[in-house]
């Protein structure tokens, strides 16, 4: 039995609310079908963020009631760029069996490289005219970095010139203190009330509750560390950057180390946690928003179904969805089948 464990609950793309989440609690109703129906092996699948959730706990409460129902419990993180596929997609892997692993080794798995199949797309959709424009912009922005300075990663350009304090809630500070700040861009807060005031702070600020993380708050700090070094190179570009509205588009990460900022050279996402550029050695990872499929950078064009289906190791006659966008969620909330398939020839030796 397999079963793709497809919970946003437990992604970092997610809010990560894990069994508190509706769809985090299908976890238990996965429990309760492996409890009626007693296969001997079982595959689950999921997000690598999985093991991690909430400190480890989210993962124990799983195991524990696998094993609760009499399974041995093996996992293992695994990508299909370990089997010689072009995308980088990790995923945590869970395998059960009411025999115990005899043979069964995870080595004996990803020691078994496929050869993979690059085909030529036929059909694919060109880039919009208006986030080429958007690239544009963070093309301009690298063509002003000096030549040995590659972009602060992730760049959230909103803290730029921005100075309000993280270690305060914003939302019970005095309305006199919190005009003493500056919020998004460097712009000064204003307003008559609390709410008003709140508009000038990025999202990831305004609706938070509590501490922030350190992680974000070590970005923040660095980003506004960046600004400061590169403010005059920076601010010839900062008015357009503004511009772009939204706030995802405002953000940048650059994944390609050293290499020639040249945007154009490489694969593009546009993310909700910011516009990723990535090297050309493996596809970033397929998802099922469809404003997230991957841009190859040189053509200005997303890739294909066909491309897609490749990275996903389906065979040609397979049936998929009649428009683009339900193909990719299609091929997004997928398991990768060579995975599978390696998997499961060693599981029922």
């Amino acid at each position: 039995m397999v079963i793709n464990l497809k919970f946003q609950s437990f992604s970092k793309a997610g809010r990560q609310l894990g069994i508190n989440d509706d769809r985090g609690k299908l976890i238990d109703k996965v429990i309760e079908i492996l409890e009626y129906h007693k296969p001997k092996f079982f595959i689950l699948e999921n997000v690598r963020n999985l093991e991690k959730h909430n400190e480890g706990e989210t993962w124990k409460y799983i195991k524990d009631r696998l094993l609760n129902l009499g399974y041995k419990i093996e996992n293992k993180t695994l990508s299909p760029h370990n089997f010689g596929i072009p995308q980088h997609r990790e995923r945590m892997f869970i395998v059960g069996s009411l025999d115990g692993f005899k043979n069964f080794k995870w080595d004996n798995i990803t020691n078994e490289i496929t050869k993979f199949h690059n085909t030529v797309p036929v059909n694919y959709i060109r880039l919009e005219k208006e986030k080429i424009k958007v690239l544009n912009v963070w093309q301009t922005f690298l063509n002003n970095l000096p030549k040995d300075i590659k972009p602060y990663s992730p760049l959230w350009s909103m803290e730029f010139g921005a100075d309000y304090p993280l270690d305060l809630d914003l939302h019970t500070l005095p309305l006199v203190e919190l005009r003493k700040f500056k919020g998004s861009f460097g712009k000064k807060l204003k307003g008559e009330n609390i709410n008003e005031l709140l508009k000038g702070l990025p999202n990831y600020i305004k609706k938070k509750s509590g501490n922030l993380p350190k992680w974000k708050i070590n970005y923040i700090n660095n980003n506004r560390a960046f600004y400061k070094k590169y403010q005059d190179i920076i601010d010839k570009v900062l008015p357009d950057i503004i511009d772009l509205n939204k706030e995802s588009w405002q953000k940048f990460e650059w994944t390609c180390g050293d290499l020639e900022k040249n945007i154009w050279s490489y694969y593009i996402q546009f993310r909700g946690s910011g516009i990723r550029i990535k090297k050309t050695d493996f596809f970033p990872s397929l998802v099922t928003v469809s404003t997230q499929i991957p841009i190859v950078g040189k053509d200005k064009r997303y890739i294909s179904i066909e491309e897609a289906r490749y990275l996903q190791s389906f065979p040609e006659n397979i049936k998929l969805p009649n428009n683009n966008t339900a193909t990719f969620r299609a091929l997004g909330n997928a398991v990768n089948i060579t995975i599978l398939k390696n998997i499961c020839s060693h599981l029922f030796i």
